[in-house]
């Protein structure tokens, strides 16, 4: 597993970020056979090349949704009402109707090491994200085409991904 180095994960996204949206707004049109298989038979070499702790560029420069269920998690973690918690520490952002970090990088991330500090309460949406082994990837083409930009294990998922269905 190698440490990402976020300048030059950045540059080539750059270079690399219209091929690979292009890439995935074909899938979109005309999936292939046996996509979920392909996607599942990459994900593990993308993890052997992916160490998430030398990045945490995810957790850096994007943030999660928070559902009630995680709300109410967290807050009794901290012993204060989901009331407070979210006045401490979100905002609702109305035209999504979602609960998000009011800062970033995410307040339970520990620069020194890239933890979370909340790892074992963390929001759904962190427990899942960078989302690659989900069943049906039709369903998640767009939320790949955001997270290329963000998160390395994605950028490369889609890379190996753009391989396999020209191969």
């Amino acid at each position: 597993m190698q440490a990402v180095n976020l300048r030059s994960f950045k540059q080539k996204v750059r270079h690399n970020k219209r091929k690979l949206k292009g890439f995935l707004t074909k899938l979109e049109k005309n999936m292939p056979r046996g996509i979920d298989k392909m996607t599942a038979a990459i994900e593990p070499e993308v993890w052997k090349e992916v160490d998430c702790l030398t990045c945490a560029n995810c957790c850096k420069t994007m943030t999660p949704t928070y559902t009630k269920a995680d709300i109410k998690r967290i807050a009794a973690h901290f012993k204060v009402t989901p009331q407070e918690f979210t006045d401490k520490w979100l905002f609702y952002e109305k035209r999504d109707k979602d609960w998000q970090n009011k800062k970033q990088p995410c307040q339970f991330l520990n620069l020194s090491d890239n933890k979370c500090s909340i790892y074992a309460i963390r929001p759904e949406d962190c427990s899942g994200f960078p989302h690659l082994p989900k069943k049906k990837m039709a369903e998640y083409i767009h939320v790949h085409k955001q997270n290329i930009e963000y998160c390395p294990a994605t950028y490369k998922m889609v890379e190996k991904l753009m391989a396999a269905v020209k191969g």
